[in-house]
């Protein structure tokens, strides 16, 4: 007779139909009520925290822009020197003669001039714009004048009070004022669409904002035709040179034909002030302000509040489980 086998349930820690307990799941009956509990730590730490953001929105001062739409010129383009670079370009790279890469390339080369450490340095230095740049902190709507920070600058004697840093000292540098200027007030963009070109300028002032705009678009279009002057000048000496030097005709007539260019892109030059943009629309005084978002502000802070105020509860809920949970063990 064969031993009776045990069912092999015998050996099951728990029932087939029973469930094993799961201490680590969260009772959301009692997660409510512990939230309702906590209404008032809700309720006072929302409060806190709209009132510090609201009061922190009220201290921001206004951020003024003004902006430009700009349109390239066509003699950034070269007029005939663009197609002239097509049909002699090789023998005029050959020559060492830069003929221009036409419309885009010299407008793009004209924003990222715009934006170089170099050309920001001397827009600076030419205006004058390194206390209103580096000193302001507010701007005064009655007077019509920049507020500066006493605590860094002293207006009475012209001297910079703030503590020196490494290798940069009370006056603020160069690279101080570039970063200021190219993260805080510059921008300049593209409509792809249209290939329309917008620079923009943020300050306290709506006026200097203004101001600032029509001094940077001068001073791109100076910048560009000098440079195309200095380079137009140096081909057309070396062109000359070369003509003097070859006797074969074909080369001569080439050689006619790159200086007639050449020259055509020096009188544009020297004749046209908007060398490199036209002005479509100009800057004017902005009557709104552009920032501070003050009400988003507002409802960001409140949002951290209230999510504050639930972790400290969940956070208290979850030590009393644990506490009760040792105590009954």
């Amino acid at each position: 007779m064969e031993p009776q086998k045990e069912h092999p349930q015998h050996y099951l820690p728990y029932p087939p139909h029973a469930q094993q307990p799961a201490d680590d799941e969260i009772d959301l009956r009692e997660l409510f009520g512990a939230l309702w509990k906590g209404k008032w730590i809700i309720i006072a730490t929302t409060f806190v925290f709209a009132v510090g953001a609201v009061l922190y929105a009220l201290s921001l001062p206004n951020i003024y822009k003004s902006d430009a739409l700009l349109a390239p010129a066509e003699s950034s383009s070269g007029g005939g020197l663009s197609k002239m670079a097509g049909q002699l370009g090789g023998l005029a790279a050959l020559a060492g003669v830069n003929l221009g890469g036409g419309e885009s390339s010299q407008t793009d080369l004209a924003v990222q001039v715009m934006k170089s450490r170099q050309f920001v340095e001397a827009f600076i230095n030419k205006h004058d714009l390194l206390v209103p740049l580096m000193a302001a902190k507010d701007w005064d709507l009655a007077n019509n004048k920049l507020i500066l920070d006493e605590e860094l600058y002293n207006p009475t004697t012209g001297e910079w009070l703030r503590e020196p840093d490494g290798l940069r000292g009370a006056t603020p540098t160069a690279q101080e004022a570039f970063e200021v200027f190219s993260k805080e007030v510059l921008s300049v963009n593209q409509d792809k669409e249209s290939g329309l070109y917008t620079v923009s300028v943020k300050n306290y002032s709506p006026y200097i904002a203004q101001q600032w705009v029509n001094w940077l678009i001068e001073d791109i279009n100076k910048v560009m035709r000098e440079r195309t002057i200095a380079e137009t000048s140096q081909n057309l000496a070396y062109l000359n040179t070369q003509l003097q030097k070859t006797a074969v005709a074909d080369m001569q007539s080439t050689f006619y034909k790159l200086i007639e260019e050449q020259t055509k892109s020096l009188m544009l030059a020297e004749v046209q002030e908007e060398f490199i943009f036209k002005v479509v629309d100009p800057a004017v005084v902005p009557e709104l302000k552009d920032g501070p978002k003050r009400a988003l502000i507002c409802v960001l802070g409140t949002l951290a509040g209230i999510i504050f105020a639930f972790l400290i509860i969940f956070t208290k809920f979850l030590i009393t489980r644990k506490n009760s949970e040792h105590e009954s063990a």
